[in-house]
């Protein structure tokens, strides 16, 4: 790395502060009854995270809408089996977790980690969209539990994928070109989201195509090329796609018309032009204190301020 170059650090805040509710068993409510063990562990992980990439610059990436309406106008099914019943907008979360996040967001933006979302977006498109606009100025880590993301994985750009879904922040996994080929048989994030594309995501409401997993859809995309290739084979009646695959494929033709635009980031989101740089100083120490000594946080907030080098 050249010494003009800046290293990124890019949260996929939401998937962080969900780990650590349930990885911190732990509630340790303050003294006005909110628990504090999501906030005690999303601030263990920023200081580890620090620690262990050493970044230049970093962003706590924000959820501003978590069921964006382009997606849900694209596939209605889009995550609506975690909608609080009766409701179109409001995320099931367990009612520990619930009191937690706006204290997570205050406190993150007091000690001067940038907050960033973008008004009808999720987290996903503000982490593609900083990681596009941070091309060539140095690498990125973007951190997060879920695979939708590994369609950011460029090793020409430099970007990788801090994986927490198996081994923790600790020990996460660095999700590479190799490793995508490795595990799913694609050579590049943007493959990957094309194979994603064609299996599908239960978790997220997307159906996919009917027998079509993993190695099916990883096995079509090095065929063709990319999913549109394999769409343009289908059309021209390409004698290798046969049987009930070609059925399933051209059954779900629909689907596969609008799913691209719902399973791929958006890269070109209206994210406020703000610093991302290291805080230097705490942006606000009196919140600081005040949230410290009212919820009990003395321990991991000084292990942050240590990790980035502030004093108390």
């Amino acid at each position: 790395m050249t010494g003009d170059q800046r290293r990124l650090l890019l949260l996929d805040t939401a998937s962080l502060y969900f780990r650590a509710f349930f990885g911190v068993k732990d509630l340790r409510p303050a003294e006005d009854g909110t628990p504090t063990n999501a906030v005690r562990g999303l601030l263990d992980m920023v200081a580890t995270l620090v620690t262990r990439f050493r970044p230049d610059a970093v962003a706590a990436c924000w959820d501003e809408s978590w069921r964006p309406a382009f997606r849900t106008a694209a596939i209605p099914s889009y995550k609506a089996h975690r909608l609080v019943e009766g409701t179109e907008d409001v995320e099931q979360t367990p009612p520990e977790l619930d009191p937690q996040v706006p204290l997570i967001r205050t406190l993150l933006g007091a000690l001067g980690v940038p907050v960033v979302g973008a008004a009808g977006y999720e987290a996903d498109d503000v982490i593609a969209t900083l990681a596009t606009r941070h091309r060539g100025r140095g690498p990125v880590a973007v951190v997060t539990g879920d695979r939708d993301l590994f369609q950011l994985v460029d090793d020409e750009a430099g970007v990788v994928v801090v994986y927490t879904a198996r081994a923790g922040v600790r020990d996460a996994e660095l999700i590479t070109q190799q490793e995508l080929a490795t595990r799913y048989g694609v050579p590049t994030g943007a493959a990957y989201a094309d194979m994603a594309v064609l299996r599908g995501d239960t978790s997220d409401g997307l159906p996919g195509v009917k027998g079509i997993g993993d190695k099916s859809a990883a096995q079509l995309i090095r065929q063709f090329g990319s999913l549109d290739g394999v769409l343009t084979a289908l059309r021209a009646g390409d004698p290798s796609i046969k049987g009930a695959r070609r059925a399933n494929l051209e059954s779900a033709s629909d689907y596969l018309a609008a799913a691209p635009a719902v399973v791929r980031t958006a890269t070109d989101v209206p994210v406020p032009d703000v610093p991302l740089d290291l805080p230097r100083e705490l942006a606000d120490p009196e919140t600081v204190l005040e949230m410290t000594q009212a919820y009990g946080l003395a321990n991991p907030v000084g292990r942050v301020m240590a990790a980035l080098g502030l004093e108390r």
